[in-house]
């Protein structure tokens, strides 16, 4: 297989540290996901053509349709397991088979208001107020050192929520001396607490005085020739320090991946192409999000020297247009954003800055209904494209015939980057307002409740999520509510989180935020 120019260039600027690479195809789309201890050797092989014989049909399939690729290094080994295991499942690539179920690595959860806390094996994360340790690569090493947390620390393994006299008569750990028992009053609640916080500092890594004891015995052991012994205890050494290893946690993914070897000549090439007087050295892009009408959202991102700006990303909710038309919807974000950004410039507001291009996301019909608006605003001197995703096409304003680019040049892909972007900020204000409507509605099934009551609860606590968090005694505070209403109002909450806690997990990814990205009024 020919290598392009490309190719050949990011193939000479590869690192040899840990990462993973994503292959992609003539459209842009991920087609396979690795990961490699030295990337530049790994990567490298797939395009040596003395290996070719010795592949099998499906690598020869891959290999043909390579025709670009990316990177993303981290620190180790067990990093890029977490991180291919993520793009797999997001990116779905049809030239990958593991990671493609629901499967998810392990984590340890312990919930602290529960009347005797344990610690459990879990493989969702959920926002329940829980402490979460994890994810574990290893799922050995996690399970063989929450073991010798509950040993070291006394606590239960048993699996009721509130054992009793009952669940103590089967307990093996309790027989065993292992646990304290506080179920049959052996310590007193506090007593017990006092066992879980110090066994959740060993579990965020303040292990040394254990590893020490364990040390100590692993000698006493080996000295009395009792190898059996010592070899687990040296297993039980090596399992504290793979899950106490510091670890990054990947979020947002694939937003976090690299944009580009070089994104100032993705740039630097666009404003040759759009016949531009210099590099857009600001790109405004804007994207539509809405299901049937309802929640008609838009985002609009910036890209500064080729790269995302998300400190200057702004969202919208449609105001004026009531039934689903894009063009409208993106003549009235237009309208707001641009009368507002052109009214700062003239006041010399200090970051005021009108954009070099901005993309659009769609084709003739919103770019149309964009370049209106930006005329009759003054601004019809800034340059307005709109990228269509069916065949990638480039249109202008007035100009029927799109432009349609090599899918191999740079250009192209800083304006997909900017595209994708766009959309994936749509859709995921999109998802956060439909998701606090369906927590919001909760409330209206409490029985007695009120919309001034609730309104109050809302305009207290923020949200459902952080009332859920309060105390009886923050809920009996509030104007409207008594201790008897906010005990069953905190019972009823309760009695909901596990259906809450399910359907929010469904969206996870798609509900986080960056701290600095801003509604639009």
């Amino acid at each position: 297989m020919p290598i392009n120019d490309l190719i050949r260039h990011k193939l000479n600027r590869l690192p040899h540290k840990p990462g993973v690479y994503l292959m992609k195809d003539r459209l842009g789309t991920v087609i396979y996901v690795g990961k490699a201890r030295d990337l530049k050797r790994r990567v490298s092989q797939y395009f040596q053509p003395s290996r070719r014989y010795a592949w099998d049909l499906k690598l020869q399939a891959l290999v043909e349709a390579i025709c670009d690729f990316d990177i993303h290094q981290v620190n180790s080994e067990p990093e890029s397991l977490l991180l291919e295991g993520k793009l797999i499942k997001e990116f779905k690539p049809r030239y990958n088979i593991s990671f493609k179920d629901d499967k998810r690595f392990l984590l340890i959860k312990i919930n602290l208001n529960d009347l005797i806390p344990n610690f459990v094996i879990t493989r969702l994360r959920k926002e329940d107020a829980a402490k979460y340790y994890g994810p574990f690569v290893d799922s050995v090493a996690a399970r063989r050192t929450l073991d010798i947390a509950r040993k070291q620390f006394h606590l239960r393994s048993c699996k009721a929520l509130t054992p009793g006299e009952n669940d103590y008569k089967h307990c093996l750990y309790g027989h065993l001396k292992y646990c304290t028992a506080p179920c049959i009053g052996n310590v007193t609640l506090e007593q017990y607490r006092m066992q879980v916080l110090a066994a959740c500092d060993f579990m965020g890594g303040e292990i040394d005085s254990i590893k020490e004891q364990l040390t100590q015995e692993m000698q006493k052991a080996s000295a009395e020739l009792n190898f059996e012994k010592a070899a687990q205890l040296r297993d039980a050494i090596a399992s504290l320090n793979v899950t106490t290893r510091k670890q990054r946690v990947f979020e947002r993914v694939p937003y976090t991946l690299p944009l580009a070897i070089n994104p100032r000549e993705d740039m630097e090439e666009l404003g040759r192409i759009l016949n531009l007087p210099h590099p857009p050295w600001r790109i405004e892009g804007y994207d539509i999000s809405n299901i049937s009408g309802t929640f008609s959202v838009a985002s609009m991102v910036c890209f500064h020297n080729g790269r995302p700006d998300n400190s200057s990303y702004r969202r919208f909710r449609i105001k004026t247009v009531e039934q689903q038309n894009d063009f409208a919807c993106m003549a009235e974000i237009i309208r707001r954003r641009y009368k507002r950004l052109k009214s700062e410039v003239e006041k010399n507001q200090e970051g005021s800055r009108l954009p070099d291009l901005i993309v659009v996301d769609g084709g003739k019909g919103q770019v149309s209904a964009a370049y209106e608006i930006l005329v009759e605003l003054g601004l019809g001197n800034i340059p307005l494209i709109g990228l269509a995703k069916r065949l990638e096409e480039i249109y202008f304003p007035g100009e029927s015939q799109p432009l349609v680019l090599d899918h191999r040049l740079g250009a192209l892909k800083l304006l997909q980057r900017i595209r994708d972007e766009s959309h994936r900020f749509a859709n995921t204000y999109n998802a956060q307002l439909r998701l606090r409507k369906i927590n919001e509605s909760i409330l209206d099934e409490f029985p007695g409740i009120g919309e001034r009551r609730k309104n109050i609860l809302l305009k207290k606590f923020g949200s459902i999520q952080r009332l859920k968090l309060a105390t009886e005694e923050q809920i009996a505070a509030v104007p409207g509510f008594g201790e008897q209403s906010a005990m069953k109002l905190k019972q009823f909450l309760n009695a909901r989180r596990e259906n809450i806690g399910a359907s929010k997990e469904t969206s996870n990814f798609l509900l986080e935020e960056d701290s600095n990205e801003k509604e639009e009024e």
